[in-house]
């Protein structure tokens, strides 16, 4: 009984840890540029990261900055407010302070609600974790137009 109530605890704080990692990111400014809109540390157990957007969160384009420790960007599913989503294949090994190209997104700027990271760790010397950033470009192109 003791072991299966430890097996509980320790998976119900596994979890909470997980949740706490992932905690949305608000993004409050519409000027127009670049805006760190996400990250998430990655951790060798897992090859997937949700990572949820809330608040100013129009962009047309997205780039992807890795911090820690080195990993394989393998892909990034973008999911927008209206229902639809886009994938976006990365494929790219990245360097500790590396940065992918810029990805834009189809028909212009998006409300985003989600962005799904998929990815290989890569080995490390000292057990490293990836801190990965998510990037978006507001353009604001439809104030610009008013």
């Amino acid at each position: 009984m003791k072991k299966a109530l430890m097996i509980i605890f320790l998976a119900a704080a596994g979890i909470g840890n997980t949740i706490m990692a992932q905690q949305p990111k608000v993004v409050v400014s519409d000027k127009t540029g670049w805006h760190k809109i996400g990250e998430t540390t990655v951790k060798f157990e897992k090859e997937t990261d949700e990572v949820m957007i809330m608040g100013a969160d129009k962009f047309a384009s997205l780039k992807f900055k890795v911090t820690d420790a080195a990993i394989d960007l393998i892909s990034a599913d973008v999911y927008y407010d209206n229902g639809t989503s886009e994938k976006i294949n990365i494929n790219m090994p990245l360097k500790m302070a590396g940065e992918t190209k810029v990805f834009n997104i189809k028909g212009g700027e998006h409300d985003l609600k989600k962005v799904v990271l998929t990815y290989k760790t890569l080995p490390n010397s000292k057990d490293q974790k990836a801190h990965v950033e998510i990037w978006g470009l507001k353009t604001n192109a439809d104030k610009n137009h008013k």
